[in-house]
């Protein structure tokens, strides 16, 4: 081959390869606007067909999910795990968000449902270990009092400020979540963005209580009116008319109260979400008390400082004891024999068998399987022959203390995670709380986390639902259901304590005074290990102990023992109760 044709070749070649360089590049922005189109119309097909109804129109439904789709563009392919507990709103997003979620934005999600007490257990273990198990968890605000404390969790104060600012979405619209005061520590930081949010209320039957011979019987024997129990004496004269006086309505027998007794864990969630709060244990003070609160715990200038009443707690006071003896109490003399043998699961579905007049204390979560048509406690047209309404509170009880418990599930993330995996983890925990997302999951769960889905259109025209929760949502009244706060150092290992102290005295094999002593006593021992180790931040710093009456003669709990724990009973009309809410008013 001479050099022409030596040249000819070269430049043969030469453009063959430019060619083949120009196609390419023309098929991959092809490919690329493909892509694009088809995560457009991906948004559009789950936009139309299931994210309705909605706060925002379409057009804003789309605008929003053309940021996720531009913002999610660096982690696409990317796989990401999160884990949440097993409530009906984490189901739908596992098995209907995350689908929708991949086919937007192209990264891929393994949503773990499990049970809470492995939610806890797998984040423990990353803690420690500082290996990544989950990229994100849907972790109970429960735990803000560990999680500021030590150097584990990623402050999304600080991710949204800085790493994570290109991945944050501009319509979040933080103010429009109703929990975020739960959720941050007292260094006002945000630890945690709330997934999901549900309280313990009072539960009864409204179609009983309206009845007129039932009524008259009832102010015959007590000298007051059947209402809504505003205190713990109206709730067990309520207890007793039912169960010992009524006895049976339509040949079926009755109880005038619900509970569960079974040592399990479960047990222990009965007490740490605010059973004691409700007596009247702790300080005054939103969303817990100060300095003491609900949990017992006194904190000063955030550190720890006891739970035993000879250091200034109120664990093992007389507050504390009243409550776990009526709690016992009751379930011998009020609920159904067997009762006694079950957990919190088993317990759950009992009310809406038919049987039961009142619960004191019942989880709005349980609103959706409270509604199904066919039940015994749902009329002909859908609505609910039952009410719920805020807990009556014990002898023991100031205005202004926490009333009540209320649930708040949050998104979590680790320092240790891969910053990509943690970028794609947090884009995903905004979609399932965004507003083109959110109201149509607080549809199907009931477990509410924005002010704009409470008060959507939707919710006041179907209010008649759901038995008095809307109504509930939108009174200043859920101020004073609050979860565990931050006074509590380690939230896991104190949390476990409190069933194993339940159990015995709900078995009677030791008494509530006992009980609450030894439950003190080992608080106690866990907060003076963490102050021996030291925490990032508001470690323990245990008080000396000092006699019981000093504390008693100080201002505030822990208070000293009743002459009468027996006040007289009180009721409202749920009637009354809804127009004092609407007027502004807690109850």
């Amino acid at each position: 081959m001479n050099r022409k044709q030596q040249g000819f070749a070269r430049n043969s070649l030469l453009f063959s390869g430019a060619l083949a360089l120009t196609l390419a590049a023309t098929l991959g922005v092809q490919a690329q606007g493909q892509t694009a189109a088809a995560s457009t119309a991906a948004a559009k097909k789950w936009v139309d067909k299931e994210f309705q109804p909605s706060t925002l129109s379409k057009a804003q439904q789309m605008k929003e999910m053309e940021w996720f789709i531009n913002a999610a563009k660096p982690y696409k392919g990317l796989t990401i795990t999160v884990a949440s507990e097993a409530l009906t709103t984490h189901k739908y997003e596992s098995e209907v968000l995350a689908k929708a979620f991949t086919e937007i934005t192209g990264i891929k999600v393994k949503h773990d449902i499990i049970q809470e007490g492995d939610v806890i257990e797998k984040l423990q273990t990353q803690f420690q270990s500082g290996k990544t198990i989950y990229d994100a968890y849907v972790n109970d605000s429960d735990l803000i009092g560990t999680h500021f404390r030590n150097d584990f969790v990623l402050p999304l104060s600080d991710y949204m400020a800085g790493a994570g600012k290109a991945v944050t979405s501009p319509t979040l619209d933080l103010k429009d979540f109703i929990g975020l005061s739960f959720t941050t520590g007292p260094d006002k930081k945000l630890y945690q963005l709330p997934d999901q949010q549900f309280a313990n209320l009072y539960w009864f039957r409204a179609d009983w209580f309206a009845r007129p011979d039932l009524k008259a019987k009832f102010k015959a024997k007590y000298g007051y009116e059947l209402g809504v129990p505003v205190n713990w004496s109206a709730y067990e004269d309520i207890a007793n008319f039912f169960t010992n006086d009524v006895k049976t309505i339509d040949g079926k027998k009755v109880y005038g109260h619900m509970d569960y007794g079974k040592k399990d864990p479960s047990l222990g969630w009965r007490f740490t979400d605010a059973w004691l709060s409700m007596a009247g244990n702790g300080d005054k003070g939103t969303p817990n008390g100060l300095p003491v609160d609900e949990w017992g715990v006194r904190v000063e200038n955030c550190h720890p400082v006891g739970s035993s009443v000879t250091r200034g707690g109120d664990t093992n006071g007389p507050a504390a004891v009243y409550a776990l003896t009526k709690y016992v109490e009751w379930l011998k003399k009020y609920a159904p024999p067997e009762a006694g043998g079950m957990t919190f699961s088993e317990s759950g579905p009992v009310p809406a068998q038919g049987n039961i007049a009142q619960q004191i204390f019942w989880y709005t979560a349980f609103t959706a399987d409270m509604v199904k048509k066919g039940l015994p406690v749902v009329n002909a047209d859908g609505t609910p022959k039952w009410r719920m309404a805020p807990s009556p509170h014990g002898s023991y009880w100031r205005e202004g203390t926490k009333l009540g418990y209320q649930d708040v599930g949050a998104w979590t993330f680790l320092k240790s995670t891969d910053p990509k995996h943690t970028a794609a983890a947090w884009l995903y925990a905004q979609f399932v709380t965004a507003k083109t997302t959110s109201l149509k999951k607080s549809i199907v769960g009931l477990t509410f986390i924005r002010e704009s889905d409470i008060n959507s259109k939707y919710f006041t025209d179907n209010a008649n639902k759901y038995g008095g929760l809307i109504e509930f949502y939108r009174s200043p009244a859920r101020v004073a259901w609050s979860p565990t706060g931050t006074n509590i150092p380690d939230y896991p290992k104190m949390a476990q304590l409190w069933w194993q102290a339940i159990a015995p005295a709900a078995a009677g094999e030791v008494t509530p005074q006992q009980a609450m002593d030894g439950l003190a006593k080992e608080q106690d021992k866990i907060m003076s290990r963490l102050e021996r180790a030291g925490m990032k931040r508001c470690a323990p710093i245990m008080n000396p102990e000092k006699t019981a009456q000093y504390w008693f003669d100080q201002p505030g709990a822990p208070y000293p023992k009743l002459a009468n724990e027996k006040e007289k009973g009180e009721t409202v009309a749920y009637e009354t109760l809804l127009k004092n809410w609407k007027a502004g008013k807690v109850k």
